[in-house]
């Protein structure tokens, strides 16, 4: 798909097959966001379950008594990068109020959070005390399927349309001439961070509400966050619920670092 190619990102509109599997994957989501194991997920306050893991689908997206995750969406994604089996989806949740604080974390932090969507390449988790970078989770791309009704401003996912250019050939210039073995190893924060400001100047943020029975797929690659909850958004008592689904690379980081 010609656009995917040029803006990182492509929304699919309302799917009755995809519809289907989501009425089979919410009351299983919603059990998961009271399950007492996964407490530790409720965080910022409240405004967000985290959710990572917490949907109980199995490698084929199977959940309670669904077939396959199939559909529109995932016939392009099948088509662009093959098959992959699927881990446990993300259960994520906002609330009114989000963004507060995550626990532990700083200011700064915070404020980027609140100014900046919290804006992230999925996969360059922190780490150690000076929380430097390097491709802990390579991706293959990011799946988002809504599961309650929102109104468009209740928390939106946000991207960077065309940031996945940016960033993939600043990390292809990070990564390069590393031995394939050792790719996971490269401290990427300062070329990263670097990226991402240049993305934030010259790219423009775009915010994707969508409904159940819809679904968008990002590049791996593609700068993203969640907007702030407004003053004038709404949700019914789930609260704003999307199940995103991120396998990781066959290949591990030498094909995640590949622009397809």
């Amino acid at each position: 798909m010609k656009d995917f190619d040029v803006r990182g990102w492509v929304k699919f509109p309302y799917d009755p097959v995809l519809a289907a599997w989501v009425g089979h994957a919410l009351p299983a989501a919603r059990a998961a966001v009271t399950d007492p194991a996964h407490a530790d997920w409720l965080d910022c306050d409240g405004t967000w379950f985290i959710g990572v893991d917490a949907l109980p689908n199995d490698a084929q997206g199977r959940v309670g008594q669904s077939g396959p995750l199939a559909g529109t969406a995932m016939s392009f994604i099948a088509g662009r990068y093959g098959q992959l089996p699927l881990h446990k989806g993300q259960v994520s949740v906002m609330h009114p109020g989000y963004p507060r604080p995550r626990r532990g974390e700083n200011e700064a932090a915070a404020r980027y959070r609140r100014n900046r969507d919290a804006a992230h390449v999925d996969g360059l988790r922190p780490m150690g005390p000076d929380r430097r970078r390097r491709v802990d989770e390579p991706h293959a791309w990011i799946l988002g399927i809504p599961l309650t009704e929102a109104s468009p401003d209740a928390s939106p996912m946000v991207l960077w349309e065309g940031s996945y250019h940016i960033l993939g050939a600043a990390f292809r210039r990070a990564l390069a001439g590393t031995p394939q073995e050792r790719l996971h190893e490269v401290d990427v924060t300062d070329i990263y961070q670097s990226a991402r400001r240049e993305v934030f100047e010259t790219c423009p943020r775009i915010e994707l509400p969508a409904k159940p029975g819809e679904a968008y797929v990002l590049h791996r690659h593609c700068l993203h966050g969640v907007a702030p909850w407004t003053e004038t958004a709404s949700a019914g008592p789930d609260g704003r619920m999307i199940a995103y689904f991120r396998p990781e690379c066959a290949g591990g980081v030498a094909e995640w670092i590949e622009s397809t």
